[in-house]
């Protein structure tokens, strides 16, 4: 008897990836989500073993990002893998359901039907080098490492302006903004504005020179020394 091909559709997110997989009449033989992590991953190649596969004909794969420690740890294991341009997944999930209500599983299915029925309209991504693979790993984290800090910072601007604003004032004439050394340091020393109006010259002089500055110390010291003061106390 002819083995059953089958396909694997990934749901992926930050911190989970939900997995479906079917076989070549739309049947779903597996479903399952795993964790963003070396587990996961086991979790994942024990799966498809389990389905068909192997070296020779290793189970492809569709998901929705090109990126990822996922998509190039299923890289290197040397199987088809298919990113699926995100409007194309919506268009096929309008056909399919009259919900539009979103749900991972369904999201997941309509992966792996459509790599089923439509592989060659899709981009299968091309194998990359090791080092490649790497550099794309990396480049990427580093924008969401970016992308993190920018949020982060957003959301502490808007608690600082209504809760300290003199830091904000003291602080917001860098180009960096609560980012630059001198700001990190200063919050640090003095996370409310009574401690900040409670600093003294020779402890902003510290924090000055902790965070690297060396040139005009004494007239910043004296600028920061009267932002300070002019903080609201609460009692």
């Amino acid at each position: 008897m002819r083995r059953v091909k089958a396909f694997c559709g990934i749901d992926w997110a930050s911190d989970h990836h939900d997995i479906a997989v079917v076989d070549e009449t739309g049947s779903l033989l597996a479903r399952a989500r795993i964790d963003d992590s070396a587990e996961g991953l086991a979790q994942l190649l024990q799966m498809l073993a389990e389905h068909g596969d192997s070296p020779q004909g290793p189970i492809p794969v569709a998901i929705e990002t090109s990126r990822g420690l996922l998509v190039a740890c299923l890289r290197a294991t040397g199987r088809p893998v298919y990113a699926i341009n995100p409007m194309a997944a919506a268009r096929y999930r309008d056909r399919h359901t009259v919900s539009r209500k979103k749900s991972d599983h369904l999201d997941a299915m309509v992966l792996v039907n459509i790599l089923r029925t439509d592989a060659a309209a899709h981009r299968m991504l091309p194998a990359d080098s090791e080092v490649a693979q790497a550099v794309a790993v990396l480049a990427r984290a580093q924008q969401d490492a970016v992308w993190d800090r920018t949020q982060a910072g957003n959301k502490l601007t808007s608690h600082l302006r209504e809760y300290f604003p003199t830091y904000l004032a003291a602080v917001g004439h860098r180009r960096e903004g609560i980012y630059h050394p001198i700001a990190r340091a200063l919050l640090a020393a003095a996370p409310t504005p009574r401690q900040a109006a409670k600093l003294t010259r020779p402890q902003l002089r510290a924090v000055l020179k902790k965070a690297g500055r060396k040139n005009a110390i004494d007239r910043e010291v004296e600028r920061l020394h009267s932002a300070h003061r002019r903080c609201v106390i609460f009692p």
